[in-house]
């Protein structure tokens, strides 16, 4: 199987780390969704990534279903993400929140690098979205003691955080202050400090139009 799609995205990126944790092979195809769009496109219409291609043919969209997929393939002894209850539910809220954070700090790549004059009432909106999301995570992370989200073991919603907070450190350094979230910081460089991130890393490069 191969995953389509640079490392710079926090998306593409959460989805190779976990393979890597999974100990799943794949082939990477570092497409760029602007330079590289008509590539994807016979995998993905919407010319979005990731998108991983397995074996058979069968083209995954989303990291959320691309991670659901491999939570399956590895069975529930090795999955990054509780089966059930209030665990479950609450693992998938953290991810659901950066996820939400990563699309908004992106968004503003988009704003910053495609608009001559850039929307102020749609940036100042992405910017209160993407500081209250880091508030609320930077107030629950600060309340485990235990070194991931839900325990001993790392987690979906570990490698999530951490790969937002690189991304929006690197594209808005302005909105992230590391003073001001201490707890957030220190998840992050925990989980950057392990080999899957340090193998998968890109530097943030602005999109091509």
């Amino acid at each position: 199987m191969f995953l389509i799609g640079q490392y710079d995205s926090p998306f593409v990126r959460r989805v190779a780390i976990a393979l890597r944790l999974y100990g799943l092979a794949f082939e990477h195809r570092p497409w760029s969704t602007f330079g590289d769009a008509d590539k994807i496109a016979p995998y993905n219409p919407l010319r979005r990534v990731p998108t991983l291609v397995l074996d058979d043919g069968e083209a995954l969209i989303e990291s959320t279903i691309i991670l659901d997929y491999l939570d399956e393939r590895v069975g529930p002894e090795k999955t990054m993400l509780p089966g059930s209850g209030a665990e479950r539910r609450r693992h998938l809220r953290i991810c659901a929140l950066a996820c939400g954070l990563g699309d908004k700090a992106v968004s503003l790549v988009y704003e910053r690098v495609l608009r001559k004059e850039q929307l102020a009432l749609w940036v100042e909106r992405c910017e209160a979205q993407i500081a209250d999301v880091l508030s609320v995570l930077e107030a629950e992370r600060a309340q485990v003691a235990t070194p991931y989200w839900l325990g001993m073991r790392i987690g979906h919603a570990d490698v999530a955080v951490a790969c937002v907070v690189r991304f929006t450190r690197e594209a808005h350094p302005q909105l992230f202050d590391t003073a001001r979230y201490p707890a957030l910081s220190a998840h992050a460089d925990h989980c950057e400090a392990l080999a899957p991130f340090r193998e998968i890393v890109q530097p943030l490069a602005p999109p091509k139009a």
